[in-house]
């Protein structure tokens, strides 16, 4: 059976400590934004994490996937490196770009793909196959291809995952994500582990509640995810930042919701023009807290 867009991906769920053990294995984590690439007949379809359709944002990948076989499908991250390091900021301004944008962005900031697992191989849906057997045709079918389509690092080995745990994040890598060799592929189900670096995220400011001068909150899109996230309500200190950063409002009249105020209208703004780091709760509606803010790509 062809496997065709939505699909629902896999997802992990949050640890403090590194699972251990017979069985495990260990991939680094990118600050990207997740993304399922389609192979079909004579096209390629890129797919967001939310199940938007985000093909035309990113001609540069779908050329590139036009060297996979047909009928096949990759999960990954959509990553963007700029001075040695992922830019989460400029990933998400490639993602939002209208087609008549994106191809100047894509020779401006050229995205990279890092394919983690595949779901479909040549017309086979492969989910209910194992991890280690998803992993090996991950590896046939992207190891003889290069850039900008490349299979992740993997290991079994806890001590070279928790090396990269301490020696990556100043290239972007955010933490590691913990996954059972025997495990199938089951969207929309947290079977995999994730240990992050740190409890903050940076996020990419895409618009605001309240007046221009002194928003009330920010609304946020965080890495690996296309879902939008009203924060918390800004301290004045940073009502008054956000104000002086001089947030320019982009068209549209769009709405989201947000924990403990129900459904709200925002001003979207361009995303990557402002960035803030921020804290989310784990409560059942999780809260995103602004903890400070700083500039993004002008």
């Amino acid at each position: 059976m062809t496997l065709r867009p939505p699909v629902r991906v896999a997802l992990a769920r949050s640890v403090r400590e590194l699972p251990r053990g017979p069985g495990w294995r260990y991939e680094p984590k990118f600050d990207g934004h997740r993304m399922l690439v389609f192979r079909e007949a004579g096209a390629v379809v890129l797919q967001a994490r939310s199940g938007r359709i985000v093909t035309a944002a990113f001609p540069d990948l779908v050329a590139a996937a036009l060297a996979v076989p047909a009928g096949c499908v990759l999960d990954g991250e959509v990553v963007v490196w700029t001075g040695g390091r992922t830019d989460f900021a400029a990933v998400q301004r490639r993602a939002a770009a209208t087609p008549a944008r994106a191809r100047p962005l894509a020779e401006r900031l050229p995205a990279s793909y890092a394919a983690f697992d595949v779901l479909a191989d040549r017309g086979e849906d492969v989910r209910a196959r194992t991890y280690e057997e998803r992993r090996a045709r991950l590896l046939a079918l992207l190891g003889a291809l290069g850039p900008p389509l490349q299979p992740v690092p993997s290991t079994e080995s806890v001590e070279t995952a928790l090396t990269w745990y301490e020696t990556l994040p100043a290239s972007g890598i955010e933490g590691l994500v913990a996954k059972r060799a025997d495990s199938p592929y089951r969207g929309g189900t947290r079977l995999w582990r994730k240990l992050r670096h740190t409890d903050t995220w940076e996020a990419a400011v895409v618009g605001f509640v309240g007046p221009a001068r002194r928003p009330a909150a920010l609304v946020l899109v965080l890495p690996g995810d296309d879902a939008v996230a009203v924060s918390s309500p800004l301290t004045p200190a940073l009502r008054a930042e956000a104000g002086r950063a001089g947030l320019r409002p982009a068209p549209g009249s769009p709405t989201a919701i947000a924990p403990g105020w129900g459904e709200v209208a925002y001003v979207p703004v361009e995303p990557g023009r402002l960035l803030a780091e921020v804290e989310r709760g784990t409560v059942r509606h999780p809260v995103t807290t602004v903890l400070r803010l700083r500039p993004g790509e002008p």
